[in-house]
C-alpha cells in the first residue's frame, strides 16, 4: 500500500503498488475509469513481514529474504511449506548490505513464523483507463514501492480485481485517510500486471469491456489542459464511480495541482485519501490525467499525471 512536485506541504503516495506502454500501442481515445482495484504482485522470493523473535533468541528482522531451507533455493510460502515434514530446517536468510546466515529450527517452529513470512505485494489503487482497441489498461499514475522492502520488488505475475469500497477513513490535516475495500466477483481476474514503472501500473485487460461503460473520450493536449475547472472519476462507496468537481490550480510541465471544491466528497473524505491514486481527470469533456499524490497538511489539495506522460513509458 513515495513526488515530482516541490511545496511547502508534505505529500505522499496514495497507495500501497505505473508502467506505461508507449503512446503509440494505444487509441487515441480512452475509456476514462475510475474503479476501485486490488493488486497483487507475485515474487520471486520469500521475505519477512514483521520482527520474529524466536525460541533461540535469535530474530527474524522484517525485510529478510528466505534465500534457502535445508540446502534449496525457495521461491515461494509453498515450498517453505513443503520442507515441513522435516524434523528440523535450517534457513538461509539475507538482509541487505549483511551476510547470509544459517538458522536452526524444528519443524513447530517453522510453522509458528509461516504466518510472518509473504511471497507477494498486493494492495488497493484506482484503475485509470481502458484502451478500446488495444485492450490495455492502466492505473495508479505512480509506482508501487513495497511498504516493507521500501523499494519498487520484482514480481513474476500480476493480477487486478475489481474492489468495492466496504468504509472509509477520513482526511484531516497530517492524518492521511484511506479506503477500506473488499475483493470482489469471487477474485476474478480483470487484466494482468506487465508492468510497475515510474507512471504507475500497465497491463493486458483480460475482461469483457461492457457497453454500459463509460464512452471513450479524447486524451486532452499538455498544452490544452487550462487552470480551472475539472472532474476526477472515483468510487467511494461500493463499487460505484462517482465525478467530483475540483479546481486546476497549478499546471507545472507534465504535472499538476488541484483542490477539491466538491462539498459531497470533502464532507464524507475530507478531501484526497490513500487508494485514490489512479482517478481519472477530466476537464471539459476531454481527459487530463490521473491523480498520484495528496498533500498530507492539506488533504483537499491534490497532485496529478497528465495521461500523456503517462503514455511515454514502455513496458520492460
Amino acid at each position: 500500500m513515495k513526488c515530482h512536485l516541490r511545496n511547502l506541504f508534505t505529500f505522499i503516495l496514495l497507495m500501497v503498488f505505473i508502467l506505461s506502454p508507449n503512446a503509440e500501442a494505444f487509441a487515441k481515445k480512452l475509456i476514462p475509469m475510475g474503479e476501485s482495484i486490488g493488486i497483487q504482485l507475485q515474487l520471486p522470493f520469500v521475505y519477512v513481514a514483521h520482527d520474529v523473535l524466536l525460541p533461540n533468541g535469535q530474530w527474524l528482522k522484517k525485510g529478510d529474504v528466505i534465500k534457502g531451507v535445508n540446502g534449496s533455493e525457495v521461491s515461494s510460502v509453498d515450498k517453505i511449506k513443503q520442507q515441513l515434514g522435516s524434523k528440523e530446517l535450517t534457513l538461509s536468510v539475507k538482509q541487505k548490505a549483511q551476510e547470509q546466515r544459517d538458522i536452526s529450527l524444528t519443524s513447530e517452529q517453522a510453522n509458528n513464523i509461516l504466518p510472518f513470512l509473504k511471497d507477494e505485494t498486493d494492495g488497493i489503487g484506482t484503475l485509470t483507463f481502458i484502451d478500446p482497441e488495444s485492450k490495455q489498461y492502466g492505473a495508479l499514475g505512480h509506482q508501487i514501492i513495497d511498504g516493507v522492502l521500501n523499494e519498487p520488488p520484482d514480481f513474476t505475475d500480476g493480477s487486478i480485481f475489481l474492489a468495492s469500497i466496504e468504509q472509509i477513513k477520513k482526511s484531516s490535516p497530517g492524518n492521511p485517510g484511506y479506503k477500506i475495500s473488499v475483493i470482489e466477483n469471487n477474485n476474478i481476474r480483470l487484466g494482468n500486471v506487465k508492468s510497475n514503472d515510474l507512471y504507475g501500473i500497465f497491463g493486458s485487460w483480460e475482461s469483457e469491456i461492457k457497453n454500459n461503460l463509460r464512452k471513450p473520450i479524447e486524451i486532452m493536449k499538455d498544452d490544452e489542459i487550462a487552470l480551472g475547472k475539472a472532474e476526477i472519476y472515483t468510487a467511494i462507496e461500493g463499487s460505484e464511480v462517482e465525478a467530483f468537481e475540483i479546481e486546476i490550480v497549478k499546471i507545472e510541465e507534465n504535472f499538476l495541482q488541484f483542490i477539491v471544491t466538491d462539498k459531497e466528497l470533502l464532507e464524507k473524505t475530507g478531501g484526497i485519501l490513500q487508494g485514490m491514486s489512479g482517478s481519472p481527470v477530466i476537464q471539459k469533456g476531454q481527459f487530463v490525467g490521473a491523480v498520484t499524490h495528496m498533500f498530507v497538511e492539506q488533504p483537499s489539495k491534490g497532485a496529478a499525471i497528465t495521461v500523456n506522460e503517462m503514455l511515454k513509458k514502455k513496458p520492460k
